[in-house]
């Protein structure tokens, strides 16, 4: 019923213009032409500063085996407007048909992952768990998962995620449990008696009652096992939610619980993050993150190959010539310099070497790096938002 991976590496899903031009390229013996194209974003979405680049593992394993060569930012780099985060170089028959794969493999997940960056900066050391398998087809778990999680998210909500990307899985309770068992402290109850002891006993309260009487007949059915609440409070009856937060946190702080945990979700954004995360211990964030504004990554040819050398070569609005990208931290912010190839190395302003963030990670087809593992992409992300500002 869907393609297979198999399909997208041969390039069926694409665009039927890039199979019309790679037959006329045949055709007129065009296609070994060899090009440089630079995968970059020109306008980045409103107040955005900066993207955090996702989907670089998936992208090289759909040019694997092509005649091309390879150069790109290390995913979870944080990047800016105009920067170059992956140069193809090559004949332009091996990649003309993948182009449509190629960004889409890059565009969703990084505008995924940037959105989760935002909000895990906004969220500060609260809490933060990605909810929002529901909001996207299901072909789009694992992606939508890693990316979320690469982005920052402290935990997702996919029980698939743990065999695929070894994330240990998070979530509480659905409010259909409460309704079926027709009264939450019974539907407690048996949660508490069937989950293993490593989950933690985090109660909905906002079902059937008002989210602070639950919220003490949980205390009450649950006693010391009980480590959190969930506000999943419908926006119909939610009001001032800050109000409903911080009445729940004072019953809790009256009965001497102050180590149950306030956990908030249900349509959030980024402003709910700011007005919230004072008061809460956490979030559980979905459709903002699933389906965030798109970080418009393209593909173009920035040079082309003529008389035994490369001749910077672009379409009008794009800025010709194959570029490489450094990057330096002084007084705390990074500085980030784009040069032309062949240009010398710039300088930081303490006189340092800057570092290089356009690295060759493919050869002839082959990968010849290593690549990071979703943990490791996660910790340099959060690395990178100490210095940088939304």
């Amino acid at each position: 019923m869907y393609p297979s991976w198999d399909d997208v590496r041969k390039g069926k899903i694409t665009d039927i213009y890039f199979k019309r031009t790679l037959a006329i390229l045949r055709k007129y013996g065009l296609d070994r032409t060899l090009v440089r194209a630079e995968v970059h974003v020109y306008g980045l979405p409103r107040e955005y500063k900066w993207a955090v680049f996702a989907g670089l593992e998936e992208a090289l394993k759909l040019l694997e085996g092509r005649e091309l060569d390879v150069y790109a930012i290390p995913e979870g780099t944080v990047f800016r407007e105009l920067d170059p985060v992956m140069l193809i170089e090559g004949p332009v028959g091996e990649f003309v048909e993948l182009e449509t794969a190629l960004l889409g493999i890059l565009r969703h997940p990084t505008s995924v992952a940037t959105k989760a960056a935002r909000m895990k900066k906004l969220a500060g050391d609260k809490t933060l768990v990605f909810f929002g398998l529901r909001a996207a087809h299901p072909i789009l778990a694992y992606v939508l998962d890693r990316a979320a999680y690469i982005g920052g998210c402290d935990a997702v909500s996919g029980a698939y995620s743990e065999e695929l990307l070894g994330i240990k899985p998070l979530g509480t309770m659905p409010h259909l449990l409460i309704l079926v068992f027709g009264d939450p402290r019974k539907a407690w109850r048996a949660f508490d008696e069937t989950m293993d002891k490593e989950v933690p006993r985090i109660a909905l309260v906002d079902t059937l009652f008002d989210e602070r009487v639950e919220t003490l007949l949980a205390v009450e059915t649950l006693g010391e096992k009980l480590t959190g609440v969930r506000l999943d409070t419908p926006s119909s009856r939610r009001g001032n939610m800050r109000r409903i937060v911080e009445e729940v946190k004072w019953t809790l702080h009256m009965i001497g619980r102050d180590d149950v945990k306030v956990f908030v979700s249900g349509g959030l954004d980024e402003r709910d993050i700011v007005n919230l995360r004072d008061v809460a211990d956490g979030f559980g964030v979905g459709t903002s993150i699933a389906f965030p504004q798109s970080v418009d990554l393209s593909l173009d040819i920035v040079e082309i190959y003529r008389d035994n050398k490369w001749v910077p070569f672009s379409k009008r609005g794009k800025l010709p010539g194959a570029k490489k990208i450094y990057r330096c931290l002084f007084e705390n912010k990074y500085l980030y310099y784009v040069s032309s190839w062949g240009d010398p190395v710039p300088k930081c302003p303490d006189g340092g070497e800057p570092e290089n963030l356009l690295l060759k990670y493919m050869e002839k087809g082959k990968i010849i790096r290593e690549l990071p593992k979703p943990n490791e992409i996660r910790k340099y992300v959060i690395e990178q938002l100490r210095y940088i500002d939304l």
